[in-house]
């Protein structure tokens, strides 16, 4: 193999494994020839890349799919990417969340300035492609998988245990004029999780968005019987849930 091989079939940025190398041509003497050329350089143990600038986290992502993995940016990762933040975190992103079916390597956290927080248990059966959408990063359009709006915020609601985690999604939702009814009515009827579907059409309800209307409820799984969400909130009567006290009221005071 030679140089403009390699060079043909690696781009700057991606990070291949010796299995990735070897489906295509390279066994291990013209790897290990590519490492002392200085063509290759290992980002970890097993991991390589061509030698460049620092790597972004996109650049881990792409390269992680391009190695089979499952995987995809989701909850308040998406969420911030999708402009739902109110409080921007200087200096870019610090903790990216993602979801994949199988458990990301340890290699990823090394190679990158961010810290990945894989969420293992996720409201949708494995597999399902419905809200996720891909967005094109960097020179070559490398498609990045993100939650969707939708998606990203019934992947939040389902992590949620407090009312601070209720008021951030709160929040969040309050600025959520455009949602997609349609798409959120196919991913609550595809949503495994009764509490996140609960909360999102409780907050959905009482910010009153234009979209909630086109909701059809009965076609949704809402389970029976009640459920607490935060201790020591009031029953909703609709959905059953305990939800913090006051929360939309501390939400109409001021802010200067």
């Amino acid at each position: 193999m030679t140089r403009k091989s390699l060079d043909s079939l690696l781009p700057e940025g991606q990070l291949v494994n010796r299995d990735w190398l070897s489906t295509r041509g390279f066994d291990r003497s013209s790897v290990d020839y590519f490492i002392r050329a200085g063509k290759l350089e290992a980002a970890a143990h097993g991991i390589y890349r061509k030698p460049g600038p620092p790597l972004k986290w996109q650049n881990v992502i792409y390269s992680l799919g391009q190695m089979g993995f499952d995987i995809h940016v989701g909850h308040i990762s998406a969420l911030c990417f999708h402009g739902f933040e109110h409080f921007p975190m200087l200096g870019g992103v610090k903790e990216l969340l993602v979801y994949s079916s199988v458990r990301i390597p340890s290699w990823v956290d090394t190679v990158s300035n961010v810290s990945f927080t894989q969420i293992h248990r996720s409201p949708f059966l494995e597999g399902l492609v419905l809200g996720l959408e891909e967005i094109p990063y960097g020179t070559w359009d490398w498609p990045i998988p993100y939650a969707t709006p939708e998606r990203a915020f019934i992947e939040f609601l389902s992590t949620v245990s407090s009312e601070v985690d209720i008021g951030g999604a709160l929040l969040r939702l309050e600025l959520a004029f455009s949602l997609r009814p349609d798409l959120i009515q196919e991913l609550l009827e595809e949503c495994k999780q009764i509490k996140a579907k609960r909360l999102f059409l409780w907050l959905a309800r009482e910010l009153d968005h234009s979209w909630f209307k086109h909701i059809d409820q009965s076609r949704i799984d809402l389970g029976s019987g009640k459920r607490q969400i935060v201790i020591g909130g009031k029953l909703d009567e609709e959905f059953l849930i305990t939800v913090p006290r006051g929360l939309f009221d501390e939400l109409k005071e001021p802010i200067f």
